[in-house]
């Protein structure tokens, strides 16, 4: 079930909602329409209805629950990876009742451009709320400061960030990986060959201490940290 307004603002920062629960859904859009650059163009309780929706509504941002109906499982991720596929122009904010890094790195894999992990204590904040659907609408990446914090701790534990060790080109190269850049498309932007910047992907993940991980990608675990670094 889905309820979509008419008569949208073309000027305003078009924002679909999707969650089961009626409380959470109705107070975070009525806290948007206190925000005057946002136009919420729809409540969705499930999944199925949010990606009919996403059609008929034509939103610049996407604010969806992890846990929805059919399943209650994981559609917020499953939404996430369709539309980066099927409209890879709309930014897509995961909520979430806990901090959950390996939920954070699945939205990431594949890209952390225009992708945002907030978490649900934090939507009462409205200027933060608009911040990060603004940013992420602009194809920005924004994950919880609590996440970034938990990365950024864990980092301090030692004399110095591995993110250090790397050479000017691969810091780079490192920044075009956050972006969800391929390694072809990398070799193209630097007219390097295709294995030379395998060989630097290679020893970054070397450098950062990543091992292969058949839960996480390498690529996922170096954003993350890249992320966390770029927040101390």
């Amino acid at each position: 079930m889905c309820a979509l307004p008419s008569s949208p603002e073309q000027l305003a920062l078009r924002v679909l909602v999707a969650d089961d629960s009626y409380l959470i859904r109705e107070g975070l859009c009525q806290l948007l329409t206190l925000a005057p650059r946002i136009k919420v163009v729809g409540q969705c309780v499930d999944a199925p209805s949010l990606l009919a929706a996403v059609d008929a509504a034509a939103p610049d941002v996407v604010v969806t629950d992890i846990r929805m109906p059919p399943t209650q499982t994981d559609e917020g991720m499953q939404i996430a990876r369709r539309l980066r596929k099927t409209h890879p122009g709309i930014g897509v904010v995961v909520l979430s009742q806990h901090g959950n890094a390996a939920y954070a790195a699945e939205l990431l894999d594949g890209g952390a451009a225009g992708r945002g992990y907030l978490l649900k204590d934090r939507i009462h904040d409205l200027d933060h709320l608009v911040s990060t659907l603004t940013a992420v609408a602009a194809g920005e990446c924004r994950i919880d400061a609590r996440l970034v914090d938990e990365l950024v701790a864990r980092q301090r534990r030692i004399q110095h960030s591995p993110l250090d060790d790397l050479t000017p080109r691969q810091r780079e190269i490192m920044a075009d990986v956050a972006q969800g850049k391929s390694n072809l498309a990398i070799a193209r932007e630097y007219d390097l060959t295709l294995r030379a910047v395998e060989k630097h992907v290679s020893e970054i993940f070397g450098r950062l201490g990543l091992a292969s991980d058949a839960n996480v990608s390498r690529r996922v675990q170096a954003t993350l940290l890249y992320l966390a670094q770029r927040e101390r």
